[in-house]
């Protein structure tokens, strides 16, 4: 297996201009700002990239836009998952043809696997459509209600899968993550995915992490686990507070996480543009409201510059 993934991976929104339509062209822009944020490689076509509500042909082109620069400092992963199976296929190898660093995929969330081998099957099949790159399982029970124990799918994987790297652990289940972590001595890289926990996720032994606030608040996050690293851990939790709270006031946002978070950016100099549908974009008014309430937490002191 290539070298684990360290550090805070981003998991970007996927731009897109005032008619919906995506805007790869933004993505150079991205990178660097991400790149100038600390941040060491990026998640793509994840949850925040809104990839279920994304056409084929523009996952195709978000890979193409992320892969064009290549630069040994930043890693980029590609969610591959779809409900059809050819097209997850596809963007495997496509992936895999574009030079990504790897791949990863969420279940099915609508035709569900009724067991943990058929799980295991349909991951195969995707993985072996990109035989050379790291592949990742995505847990993330909460959206695709797939409730199962990531310990018992790298047992039943690990001989079934050659190229099968870990999981992005999207839960909060510290025993299944470090009993993953533990599994064959260290053999799988297990990344944290749950940012307003991410403390939690370091002290059971995470090295890397991939989130959605890392796009605009990384630097608070390099602090928790620089804090932790040090093993100064009271600091940690204060900072981690703050990261709670940031959270906290996003998910009550009247436009939802999604919406507001991804107006953010154009606020911190990374124009993201609109949210697609079922999602929505926030009002000027809400927006006011919600950058005064992240304002008094001194979200604009720690945010990305």
């Amino acid at each position: 297996m290539k070298q684990k993934l360290e550090g805070l991976i981003a998991a970007p929104y996927t731009p897109m201009r005032e008619d919906g339509a995506v805007a790869d062209e933004r993505i150079p822009q991205a990178l660097e700002f991400l790149i100038r944020n600390g941040v060491k490689g990026a998640f793509i076509c994840g949850t925040t990239g809104e990839s279920l509500s994304l056409s084929l042909e523009e996952r195709l082109a978000m890979t193409e836009a992320w892969t064009a620069r290549k630069d040994q400092r930043f890693k980029v992963v590609i969610h591959v998952g779809h409900e059809s199976l050819p097209d997850a296929k596809r963007l495997a190898s496509h992936a895999e043809e574009k030079g990504a660093w790897g791949i990863g995929a969420m279940p099915p969330t609508f035709f569900k696997p009724a067991s943990l081998d058929h799980l295991v099957d349909y991951l195969a099949d995707i993985a072996q459509s990109a035989p050379t790159l790291p592949f990742y399982y995505y847990h993330i029970p909460i959206l695709t209600q797939v409730n199962i124990l990531v310990l018992e799918l790298l047992e039943k994987a690990k001989d079934r899968i050659p190229n099968l790297a870990g999981a992005k652990f999207t839960h909060e289940d510290l025993m299944d993550f470090r009993l993953c972590m533990a599994m064959d001595q260290g053999r799988f890289d297990m990344i944290f995915g749950r940012d307003e926990i991410l403390m939690a996720g370091l002290a059971m032994g995470a090295k890397g992490a991939i989130g959605t606030t890392y796009n605009f608040a990384a630097p608070l996050f390099l602090q928790i686990m620089d804090a932790v690293e040090r093993k100064d851990l009271e600091t940690a939790a204060a900072l981690q507070q703050k990261a709670m709270q940031m959270i906290r006031i996003m998910r009550k946002a009247p436009a939802g996480f999604m919406g507001a978070s991804k107006a953010l950016m154009k606020r911190l100099g990374l124009d993201c543009g609109q949210v697609r549908k079922p999602h929505r974009a926030p009002t000027q008014k809400e927006m006011i409201l919600f950058e005064n309430a992240l304002d008094q937490i001194g979200f604009f002191e720690f945010a990305c510059k």
